[in-house]
This record gives structure tokens, C-alpha cells and sequence, in this order.
């Protein structure tokens, strides 16, 4: 009986902690939390890592123009909120051997506030669609 209901327990923490990570952010404070990126990024031209613009759909280590790690220039996969989420979590175990020497974002909240602003702003943003 102890065993039964230790298993309903986890399974239900389990699902709690799933659903939390998959609530829309908030832009608003991803504008707060972008701010850590413009020391290398910016939306509408490159800088030490690539523009922003044009991010979601496009595939990872494409900008043209700009010089990719060995590694970024061969990933496989496409940009979107998913794969944002597990590059910004832990970018070196995403992407092994990429140059971007950011650790990451630990806090699921804040990745999720960072990935619905880059949504917006990349798609919004008048820097952008000039682009």
C-alpha cells in the first residue's frame, strides 16, 4: 500500500514540475532577462554571437555571414522553443564544442520569460522586419 501510494505521489510531482515548465512565459520579463545576452547578441545585426532576428525556424548555425563554431556550424537541429530551451539551459551539452561561453539558464521560469520575449521581438520587433 506504502509503495502504491509513494508511486502516485512522485507520478503526481512529476507531472506538477512537467506542466510548470511548459507555461508560456512572459515577455515582459524576458526583456529584463535578454539583457544578460546583448553583451554578445543583438536582434537585427551580428556581434560576438549571431543576430536574433529571424531565430525561430531557422536552422541552428546558419546566419550567413557569420563565423559558427565547428560545432554550432554542423548542429541539426531548428531554432524553436524547445530546442531554445534546452540550448539556454546547458549550451555546451547541447551543442558540444560550441564558443558560446555562457553556462546557461537553470531557472525553467526564466528561460521560458527569455524564449516568449525572443518570440516576440524577433518576429516584432521594426529591427527585425527590416531584416
Amino acid at each position: 500500500m506504502r509503495c502504491g501510494l509513494a508511486v502516485a505521489l512522485l507520478a503526481a510531482q512529476c507531472s506538477i514540475a512537467a506542466a510548470s515548465t511548459s507555461v508560456p512565459g512572459d515577455p515582459a520579463r524576458g526583456a529584463a532577462i535578454y539583457d544578460r545576452c546583448t553583451a554578445c547578441h543583438a536582434l537585427a545585426y551580428n556581434r560576438t554571437g549571431p543576430k536574433h532576428c529571424g531565430l525561430f525556424g531557422r536552422r541552428a548555425g546558419s546566419v550567413p555571414g557569420f563565423d559558427y563554431s565547428p560545432a554550432m556550424a554542423q548542429a541539426k537541429f531548428t531554432w524553436n522553443a524547445e530546442t531554445l530551451d534546452r540550448f539556454l539551459k546547458n549550451p555546451g551539452r547541447t551543442v558540444p564544442g560550441t564558443t558560446m561561453g555562457y553556462a546557461g539558464i537553470a531557472d525553467p521560469r526564466e528561460r521560458a520569460d527569455l524564449i516568449a520575449w525572443l518570440r516576440q521581438a524577433t518576429t516584432e520587433s521594426p529591427d527585425c522586419r527590416r531584416h
